[in-house]
């Protein structure tokens, strides 16, 4: 069994040591990116005029910098749209036509990077994917990185390579996307749920001790990192050891999470991500499986190629598998993203600093990061007192062309799909309230400074403040 338990250390020299090899790691991205300056965004025909917003965080922080924030408009923020004179006389900014929940950046790298795959005819399974498994693994700081065609094929892969079959049951979480369950289901085995902690939307450990206690048949733990904040892993891995069972990580939308400094995608046993277009980073459609253990790469690389031993040529297949096979031409895009992928979290966490800063006096329940995590804002998640008032305020929202969503309602045991489930039959009254009662706001990376305005004046102007 694997030792998994993150790291706890309080050592200075730990830190310091961390600290300048994060910022080492991030000069080292953010030089090649020198030459990218203008993006071509997807979804949108206009190149964005306006001024980021220019609050920086290091690595898996959470926000400004508490040295340096005044808390404040900076200079840049303050110039940034373009505006009008009123009738008074007085200046005032453009109306944002559109703010959209997400909005993928793809710069002119991505292009000559695609077209030089292109050129090179290797489309499907090549070097071009090798190369990117091997950067994914140095970002996450594990042994392995094997990359597949989606989330859900990865932790479909990772889940036969664990050895999950008919008659086991592995925890996970109901108040997350269905996918992370249905890959349990995929695998032969039950998905078991256990409750969320209420104020981080994660799995509850003592919840998973209390279903421990009532059953056998339980193998792994899938714990999710949900909206880019990291489960509580420090205490799942230790209970996971406690009973022999493997962890794997649901970290589709964590991409550069952190627990005491530690990536997410080498906290368990194994880890997987996604690479859909409205994630951290985005192949277009993709995912990759990380993990320290050889069995497990091994594993995960015969079942994502047909069952060949990983190596081998011909038509020799020693088992099962499907063809879950990323692509070359979705891995050059990978390359391309994965070295913009701090400078993606950076502008999510001043994004939602801002919010949190914004909506202090507004009557919602603001993201939860404890002591010690990186949240990387998948999602800006805000949590109303009602589910009325959360219809309500996402209506007013949409009339002022502000997008938000809500992620997920309902949750997992209450999807039809789930009806002939036994375990789904059960209550978890916090994940039902979340399901309930949150929403979603625009976080991404392409946020203007105006339009990150505008989501707080619509908020504002909802509740008359």
């Amino acid at each position: 069994m694997t030792d998994r338990t993150p790291p706890h250390s309080t050592d200075s020299t730990d830190h310091t040591d961390r600290d300048a090899a994060r910022e080492l790691d991030r000069n080292s991205n953010r030089g090649a990116n020198d030459d990218r300056d203008r993006n071509h965004n997807c979804g949108r025909e206009r190149e964005r005029e306006q001024t980021r917003p220019t609050e920086r965080a290091t690595d898996g922080g959470i926000g400004t910098d508490p040295e340096t924030d005044t808390g404040a408009e900076t200079e840049a923020d303050a110039s940034a749209p373009t505006r009008t004179e009123t009738s008074n006389g007085q200046q005032a900014a453009e109306p944002v036509e559109h703010v959209p929940i997400a909005d993928p950046s793809l710069s002119d790298t991505v292009l000559e990077r695609v077209e030089a795959v292109l050129e090179d005819g290797m489309l499907a399974d090549g070097p071009e994917v090798r190369a990117f498994e091997g950067e994914f693994s140095g970002f996450c700081r594990t042994q392995h990185a094997v990359a597949t065609s989606n989330g859900t094929t990865a932790l479909h892969a990772a889940l036969e390579s664990f050895g999950v079959e008919e008659g086991d049951a592995v925890v996970t979480s109901p108040f997350s996307f269905v996918a992370s369950a249905n890959a349990i289901r995929l695998a032969g085995a039950t998905p078991v749920f256990a409750d969320i902690d209420p104020e981080t939307y994660t799995l509850d450990p003592a919840d998973v001790e209390r279903v421990l206690d009532d059953r056998d048949d339980i193998v792994g733990l899938l714990p999710v990192h949900l909206y880019g904040l990291p489960a509580q892993m420090p205490e799942l891995c230790a209970i996971a050891n406690e009973h022999d069972l493997f962890v794997l990580e649901d970290a589709c939308q964590a991409h550069g999470a952190t627990v005491d400094g530690k990536r997410v995608g080498g906290l368990g046993d194994a880890a997987c991500f996604s690479f859909y277009p409205t994630k951290n980073m985005t192949t277009g459609e993709g995912g990759v499986v990380t993990t320290d253990r050889d069995d497990i790469a091994d594993g995960v690389r015969r079942y994502v190629n047909h069952g060949r031993d990983p190596g081998e040529g011909g038509y020799d297949h020693t088992e099962l598998g499907h063809n879950y096979r990323l692509t070359s031409l979705a891995a050059a895009i990978g390359r391309v993203q994965l070295q913009r992928l701090l400078e993606f979290n950076d502008a999510r966490q001043a994004n939602a600093a801002y919010y949190d800063e914004h909506l202090e006096a507004v009557p919602l329940e603001t993201p939860t990061v404890p002591d010690g995590y990186g949240h990387v804002y998948h999602q800006y998640t805000v949590r109303t007192e009602s589910p009325d008032e959360r219809d309500a305020l996402a209506e007013s929202l949409a009339a002022r062309n502000v997008d938000s969503s809500v992620y997920y309602d309902p949750p997992i045991h209450r999807q039809p799909a789930y009806e002939s489930v036994s375990t789904a039959a059960a209550s978890f009254p916090d994940a039902e309230h979340a399901a309930e009662t949150v929403l979603s706001l625009p976080v991404h990376p392409s946020l203007s400074t105006q339009e990150r305005r505008t989501v707080v004046e619509a908020v504002h102007d909802h509740y008359n403040l």
